[in-house]
């Protein structure tokens, strides 16, 4: 599934039709990304607005158009924007194509989990606005981090990191990269964690957050046929796959399980149990 990085990659996908008016909206109406989602409204109103701006936060992108209209994107597992020719026709899984006279903004998903969203309104919607603080604002503080900690005591340390309410945008790479940065093994329950080693977590989601934006996010471009081509290999990311990999820092046998519900990669000589 994207994470923070790749979601602010694919939201620069669209910044061509920045400014521009959208001619006309085509749309796959019974596919499952617009369940929920009021598909005639939003063929209506998006036809004859105009693209202001786009934010991605967690894994959600937002677009604000002309005359107080939003469109909320989430990627799920498969989804992907692109910038294609204004003569390109839509493909079988384009469930969502905004046609400008210069090009064609367009929203792909060939398994559906993701979605999309629509509201008309003076301010952000509330999908939006209630989404958790980014990792890299003011408000997610080592004391936020330490009381959530706390509060799911018992829970792998691994598993809590993927709370979207506390950690928004953190999937299960960036997941696995912080807590070999931090030394931390990825089973620990939370509440096991001592000050220093919550410091460690607290500090290097926000190192790896901010690394990552701009190894994958900041090269513009398209994505490579493997994420890992932008990202050094002094990453556990470059060598959490590899049959035999080892840990980028002590040269040891890297290991692999599932824990908490989700395949995880760790370095036991440096994250102890």
């Amino acid at each position: 599934m994207p994470e923070l990085a790749e979601v602010e990659f694919y939201r620069q996908q669209w910044d061509p039709g920045l400014g521009r008016r959208v001619r006309s909206v085509l749309v796959h109406p019974r596919a499952r990304v617009f369940r929920g989602c009021a598909v005639r409204a939003l063929v209506d109103e998006l036809a004859g607005a105009t693209l202001r701006t786009s934010a991605a936060a967690a894994k959600q992108m937002l677009f604000r158009f002309s005359g107080g209209r939003w469109l909320g994107l989430h990627l799920g597992m498969s989804g992907e924007l692109r910038m294609e020719t204004a003569d390109r026709a839509p493909q079988k899984h384009d469930h969502l194509v905004l046609v400008q006279r210069e090009c064609r903004l367009v929203f792909s998903d060939p398994r559906m989990f993701g979605r999309v969203s629509f509201a008309v309104g003076s301010e952000p919607p509330g999908w939006w606005t209630r989404l958790a603080p980014p990792i890299l604002s003011d408000a997610f503080s080592i004391e936020a981090v330490a009381a959530f900690l706390h509060r799911r005591a018992r829970a792998p340390i691994k598993a809590v990191l993927l709370m979207q309410e506390r950690f928004p945008g953190i999937g299960n790479w960036m997941a696995d990269e912080i807590l070999w940065r931090a030394a931390v093994h990825p089973a620990r329950p939370s509440g096991s964690l001592k000050p220093g080693e919550v410091r460690a977590v607290w500090r290097n989601c926000r190192r790896v957050c901010r690394c990552a934006l701009a190894a994958i996010a900041g090269r513009g471009g398209r994505v490579p046929p493997a994420l890992n081509a932008n990202i050094p290999d002094s990453w556990l990311f470059n060598h959490r796959w590899e049959d035999g990999g080892r840990c980028p820092r002590t040269g040891a046998p890297l290991a692999r399980g599932v824990i908490g519900g989700r395949t995880t990669c760790w370095s036991p000589a440096r994250q102890k149990l």
